[in-house]
């Protein structure tokens, strides 16, 4: 996928920093911090797909409290039930789930497993197809909105996560906020990834200034620079964390989830390293 970036680093931070006043201004300043860290299994995803019960085990030893599963890889062949055992004998919760644009012809199936697994959300964790037009995006709001409505008769949420190639404009519009400004907030929730809006050029800054009320779950995804082609280790970029955590209202209500997709070394490494730093961070 092609990513573009027309920010800078500089103005990056300068809205980060306008945000941040603004936000610390409702509470005494650097005293919080996050009290539950989740991570999204795509992270490990290479391990769990040689083991999934072992990785499962690797993330509460790493200080996980909550994982977001994988059923767009049908959870590497581990059937719901089996699943929830060993999530509960690690003491993990899976508040949520990302899913393909399959799963909206299954909707059925989906809930049932959400059921099972614990669910709250399932998010579509992307836009099918290779080059989305303005009315494909028109066509999965309106999609979203209907499976919405049935799926908050289960006590479940549809969700929708961004991707780079949301931001890129098709004929001057942008197709992400087609997508947000035609789905119904009492229908659909979003699911920000700091890290790919940043590499699609989009500021997580401003969208939080614009959307923030409709984000109720989050990617924390750092880049080493804006238009990187990868991501980086959380703290080693240019994403300020600090102010983007402290522009978050209710945050105790939200779901955050650490999400690596490139790394130095070992995976489960950087994992740990990510869950030492967002655990720690105050704000």
């Amino acid at each position: 996928m092609h990513r573009r970036a027309f920010l800078t680093k500089l103005g990056l931070a300068a809205a980060a920093s306008q945000l941040g006043c603004a936000s610390t201004a409702r509470s005494v300043a650097g005293t919080r911090r996050l009290r539950r860290v989740g991570i999204q299994l795509y992270t490990l995803r290479d391990d769990a797909r040689r083991d999934l019960e072992h990785t499962i085990a690797d993330i509460a030893a790493a200080g996980y409290n909550d994982v977001e599963l994988l059923s767009s890889m049908n959870n590497f062949g581990m059937p719901a039930a089996r699943l929830r055992e060993i999530l509960d004998r690690n003491g993990l919760r899976a508040p949520s789930t990302h899913v393909g644009g399959n799963a909206f012809d299954e909707l059925d199936r989906q809930l049932a497993d959400a059921a099972t697994l614990g669910h709250k959300y399932i998010i579509l964790a992307s836009l099918p197809g290779d080059h989305p037009t303005l009315d494909d995006y028109k066509r999965w709001a309106d999609r979203l909105n209907e499976a919405g409505r049935r799926s908050l008769t289960h006590g479940v949420w549809i969700g929708f996560h961004d991707e780079a190639g949301d931001f890129a404009p098709i004929d001057g519009v942008v197709p992400y906020d087609v997508l947000v400004e035609r789905t119904d907030p009492s229908l659909v929730r979003l699911q920000l990834d700091t890290g790919n809006a940043a590499i699609g050029g989009r500021d997580p800054f401003e969208l939080m200034k614009r959307y923030g009320s409709r984000y109720w779950l989050f990617h924390i995804k750092d880049v080493p620079r804006l238009g990187a082609p990868n991501d980086t280790e959380l703290g080693k970029g240019v994403i300020d964390f600090k102010r983007l955590l402290a522009s978050i209202d209710h945050i105790d209500e939200k779901i955050l989830y650490v999400e690596q997709e490139t790394y130095p070394g070992a995976p489960l490494e950087s994992a740990r390293r990510d869950y030492a730093y967002l655990s720690t961070l105050e704000f």
